[in-house]
């Protein structure tokens, strides 16, 4: 039996899904997945949905990985001293940088955010590890922005892989139309826009809310719902009022908001800085149509399946939000079709366990005789 190590910095929303993600590219194969997460303590709920053969908790703090880490150093190559692991998989640069001090073994670094080597000293810790270290970026803007930090990096050792969901399982919570407007309190008489995120600048729902107060104009059935939670809170509350829509404008925060996705009329993603854009998914999933800035991640998911818009467009935003209130039958029918083939043929487990194994550099990890072995 062959054995794979992957490292979780923690497991916070949403990296026990991406752990879960990772660990079924094996599913069916001779490898065995271990699971560590550094942080936060053991949790039967999380060891279950990480969907591992074993999964191991070491429950330092957030405060316990600053600095040099050598506490989980050394609680790593412990771990590695009584299993035989032919390579690891480790997210986010703390939980890559600790997976390196195992001695000779590979390491397949998944970055989720952007900027993670603009520090000197990790572009430098990664130049030296660059005989066994492997980068992957969750979109190709990601890995772009990786090869941009990493000039000198070999650009084979830095691909991309597509975050992505379990259709079947995510679409089997979700509660049906009738059920999931009632759960959440909503009208029928009302056509309903959404979007789901911090309440932050790179989420941009400042531009959102600008766009909303133009169809709100012509549409006196348009409502605005805003589920997260951040410091922006209080100034977006201060724009609505500005604009006087706080009658039409909803800001509040609901669990597992994705079971409820078809209680929405359409999805609308502002960010202007979005790596990947997970609840895009969620969203598509749901047969919900879906608005999303065209710039990096978001636009990548959504390609031709939705509408796409300059970030910080409110006009061209406001634009698209008025078509999807308008479109017909056949125009609903035909962007649901596109979703379908969209999600099915890019963002699937199955689709990504065959991308995983045919990356450029797998050949190189998994030969006899390379690092790893």
């Amino acid at each position: 039996m062959k054995q794979v190590l992957q490292v979780c910095h923690g497991y916070a929303p949403p990296f026990a899904d991406v752990a879960r993600q990772y660990a079924v590219l094996f599913r069916d194969t001779e490898y065995r997945v271990t699971t560590v997460y550094l942080t936060g303590k053991t949790d039967e709920k999380v060891r279950e949905e990480s969907s591992s053969h074993e999964v191991i908790f070491l429950e330092n703090s957030s405060r316990e990985l600053r600095g040099l880490k050598l506490k989980q150093i050394r609680q790593l190559r412990a771990i590695a001293q009584t299993r035989a692991f032919d390579f690891a998989i480790a997210h986010r640069f703390k939980s890559i940088y600790v997976s390196c001090h195992i001695n000779s073994l590979a390491v397949i670094g998944v970055h989720h955010a952007f900027g993670d080597y603009k520090r000197l000293t990790r572009r430098v810790f990664a130049y030296l590890q660059k005989r066994r270290l492997f980068l992957l970026g969750v979109s190709n803007a990601i890995r772009d922005d990786l090869r941009g930090s990493l000039a000198h990096f070999p650009e084979q050792q830095i691909q991309t892989l597509y975050n992505r969901i379990d259709l079947e399982a995510l679409r089997g919570r979700h509660l049906e139309r009738g059920s999931a407007k009632k759960a959440l309190g909503l009208d029928e008489e009302f056509f309903y826009y959404v979007n789901v995120g911090r309440l932050h600048p790179d989420k941009d729902q400042r531009t959102l809310i600008k766009a909303f107060a133009k169809v709100a104009r012509q549409a006196e059935d348009a409502r605005l719902l805003i589920y997260g939670k951040g410091r922006l809170e209080e100034d977006l509350r201060q724009l609505l009022a500005e604009l006087n829509l706080e009658a039409k404008v909803a800001i509040g925060s609901r669990a597992n908001i994705s079971h409820y996705m078809k209680a929405f009329d359409c999805f609308v993603l502002s960010s202007d800085h979005e790596p990947f854009g997970m609840v895009l998914l969620e969203a598509m999933a749901a047969e919900l149509p879906v608005i999303s800035t065209r710039e990096a991640g978001a636009g990548e998911i959504v390609g031709d399946s939705g509408l796409l818009f300059e970030r910080g467009d409110v006009d061209g935003l406001a634009n698209h939000m008025q078509w999807i209130r308008e479109m017909n039958d056949s125009e609903y029918q035909q962007l649901r079709n596109r979703m379908e083939s969209r999600i099915v043929d890019a963002f699937t487990d199955q689709v990504a366990a065959v991308a995983f194994m045919r990356l450029p550099f797998m050949g190189q990890i998994i030969a006899p005789g390379q690092p790893g072995r």
